[in-house]
């Protein structure tokens, strides 16, 4: 069962394009950074900041390895998941979300 605030990361996670895109291009394969930024057409910079949310909200793990020539390469792949959002599953939820206390003058 997902918590709250692990639904919560991951649908604040899950709600961008790149990230969305990332997900989709390692669905069939896991593919490594370069070939990887190559393929989205955007920089390793940004790629990898999108690959440390996805790996923080636990959908890809990430595994350095190094190639038969001695390269440092770092490989990506999904992990399996299911995310069920229906209203049941959100009242569910929202039972175990951290919520912040109000600040005095909060309205």
């Amino acid at each position: 069962m997902t918590s709250g605030d692990e639904l919560l990361k991951v649908l604040a996670t899950l709600a961008n394009p790149h990230r969305l895109r990332v997900l989709a291009a390692l669905s069939g394969e896991r593919n490594y950074v370069s070939r990887l930024a190559r393929e989205l057409g955007i920089s390793r910079p940004l790629l990898q900041v999108h690959l440390r949310k996805l790996e923080a909200a636990g959908l890809v793990t990430g595994r350095a390895e190094v190639s038969e020539d001695g390269k440092a390469m770092k490989f990506y792949e999904v992990n399996p998941f299911t995310i069920e959002l229906t209203p049941q599953a959100i009242e569910v939820a929202v039972r175990t979300l951290t919520v912040p206390e109000e600040k005095k003058g909060d309205v």
